[in-house]
């Protein structure tokens, strides 16, 4: 029978027919001429002697073990065999790596079909998702590595097809709607799983029981950063390990009391990664605005009103007073509490600000679309009394970082 979020996927896919379909394979199969096209802003893969590379490794491709609960638990593996065809995955915003993809062998795998997604897990072209096969050639395990949410593609191909962009926000990947395809989720949190949309996720959903979901954050730009998370629990390792144990569910370690978590699984496949897993993350700078993107000289005068309206808070190169242990009540900045309430600190962060242009929706909750929505928000709730221009000229400077 076809379950409700079946049906969903299928309406985010209906443009996807047939004919588009077929027009779409013959510009992949025209693509094999195009395969050196230009990379801009993507992580390369490094050399295995860069001491960075093991980092890179984990980033991309390990799955600290967490196969035991997508394979044994959630059934994943059974999903993807039986149901989820390429056109598919990708209307749930899965990306594929053309640097992995061998064309070729992908369209004489049928690309309409699940056989079609089976060869691209064989070649290790789907960002996030790493799949070992049986002797039949049946998907006999599956797991997910940090990429699956933090990188995505710049669509040199088509459009989830391209080369990597490590630490960017997968903003297109549905996650709620693929946990929901597990034939082990019990209905009600079907529903919950089905509400969350594109580019967001509830880290403390599983662990509480209740709903808020945050926008997908990006992982680079954070070298200089003390707190990684909207509230600001811990530096990156920290919330590495939180989300490698209790959201990816790997093999691993994790205990915090404040939360009453205390996980501890033999042999630990998290804790010994995390000091390389940092550093390839420290390593991602946030990309700069593109060319032509933003009105230089309205930038400049945003630059001095924001000197004079926000930097109390964005302070200096971090563009965060976290740095020095400041938090904020969501009364002080007119943002939804209900997150906040649910972690250890109560309270938010001031969001490091790097690349904006890059990630809309903005706030925590996605809940402003455009930078004009943060502004306009900021204007209203801290009585900045800008006029229509110079909030004009302050969205400008913003594209500009």
């Amino acid at each position: 029978m076809t379950t409700q979020m079946e049906r969903t996927a299928g309406r985010r896919l209906r443009p996807t027919n047939i004919g588009i379909a077929t027009l779409s394979l013959v510009v992949l199969i025209a693509g094999v001429a195009f395969i050196g096209c230009t990379k801009e802003n993507i992580s390369p893969e490094l050399a295995d002697s860069s001491p960075l590379a093991e980092g890179q490794r984990i980033f991309r491709f390990d799955t600290f073990g967490d196969e035991q609960y997508w394979t044994d638990t959630a059934r994943l593996h059974e999903v993807v065999e039986e149901h989820l065809r390429p056109l598919k995955a990708l209307g749930l915003g899965v990306k594929v790596d053309l640097d992995k993809l061998n064309l070729l062998k992908f369209v004489m795998h049928n690309p309409f079909g699940t056989s079609g997604t089976k060869e691209l897990l064989r070649e290790n072209a789907v960002v996030g998702v790493q799949a070992t096969f049986d002797e039949e050639g049946n998907i006999a395990r599956i797991g997910i590595t940090c990429a699956f949410c933090h990188s995505t593609v710049d669509n040199a191909l088509l459009p989830g097809i391209g080369h990597r962009r490590d630490g960017w926000p997968n903003r297109d990947l549905d996650v709620g709607a693929i946990i929901a395809l597990s034939p082990a989720i019990p209905k009600d949190q079907k529903a919950v799983y089905a509400s969350w949309g594109p580019g967001k996720y509830d880290p403390r959903f599983n662990l509480d029981g209740k709903n808020t979901p945050l926008v997908i954050p990006p992982a680079y730009g954070l070298a200089q950063i003390e707190n990684e998370t909207y509230t600001a629990e811990g530096p990156i390792s920290y919330w590495n390990a939180y989300v490698a144990v209790t959201q990816m569910h790997g093999h691993g370690n994790f205990s915090d009391p404040r939360l009453g978590i205390d996980v501890k699984q033999s042999p630990d496949m998290v804790g010994p990664k995390l000091p390389a897993l940092r550093d390839y993350q420290h390593n991602l700078a946030a990309p700069p605005p593109p060319e032509g993107s933003f009105n230089v000289a309205a930038a400049g005068r945003g630059s001095a009103l924001f000197g004079q309206t926000c930097s109390a808070c964005h302070v200096g190169a971090t563009s965060t007073d976290n740095n020095s242990g400041k938090l904020h009540a969501p009364a002080e900045t007119g943002v939804d509490g209900a997150y906040a309430a649910r972690t250890a600190n109560k309270a938010y962060r001031t969001t490091p600000l790097r690349a904006l242009w890059q990630h809309p929706p903005y706030f925590h909750d996605g809940s402003a679309a455009t930078l004009a929505d943060v502004v306009a928000h900021y204007n209203r709730v801290r009585t900045l009394g800008l006029t229509a221009e110079q909030q004009r000229d302050l969205v400008e400077y913003l594209k500009s970082l």
